[in-house]
């Protein structure tokens, strides 16, 4: 399989450059249906990260979102969009396309755990031994994996993370105001209980 990039020349038109401290705050997109939700959109709160299968730092996230989604319960809305930085990361686009062919066999969650746990095994062939370790149908994987459908929403993911001010990974946002900093646990729960206080908008 190909390398690919996410970004198309016309994604970002011309002069429409941000330097680092201009860039938006908000969601671009609001969570939807069609998102990789945990949760009810209907939560009080709602937790949007962006993320990279080869980023090291949203592996190092992954049990503090596990432990904030089973503190808050149905309070909270966690949605995982695509943000790989394929110019850093050679493997994040391919691995991309895993967790979504996983997701076609309703699977999405445990190969999203599982990618972020065997970040330094993301080959080709090592993500068709992740796939048989899961237990999925090989061929619908290997199909789903190359499906344009599927590629194109890791980069419509991308582009909202974009057009939403993302600069790397993990990129967290907090009903749609984003979090400074990437992954850091006292600044995140600050956010979660300050809209819980202040309850639906």
């Amino acid at each position: 399989m190909s390398q690919q990039s996410p970004y198309r020349r016309d994604d970002m038109p011309a002069g429409r450059g941000v330097g680092i401290n201009d860039r938006p705050r908000t969601l671009s997109r609001p969570a939807d249906p069609e998102d990789h939700c945990i949760g009810s959109l209907g939560a009080v709160v709602q937790l949007v990260e962006y993320g990279d299968y080869e980023c090291p730092f949203c592996a190092r996230a992954l049990p503090g979102v596990r432990e904030m989604i089973r503190e808050h319960g149905d309070r909270l809305l966690f949605v995982f969009r695509h943000f790989p930085l394929v110019s850093q990361h050679p493997h994040s686009w391919h691995a991309a396309q895993a967790a979504e062919a996983a997701g076609a066999q309703n699977c999405f969650w445990q190969m999203h755990d599982h990618l972020l746990s065997h970040q330094h095994s993301l080959t080709d062939d090592e993500l068709e031994t992740h796939a048989r370790a899961l237990g999925l149908d090989w061929a619908a994987f290997d199909r789903d994996r190359k499906d344009p459908e599927l590629s194109e929403r890791i980069r419509r993911d991308a582009l909202s993370g974009l057009h939403s001010g993302v600069a790397g990974t993990p990129t967290f946002f907090v009903n749609g105001l984003r979090i400074e900093g990437g992954f850091r646990p006292a600044d995140l729960q600050d956010a979660i209980v300050a809209a819980l206080t202040a309850g639906p908008s």
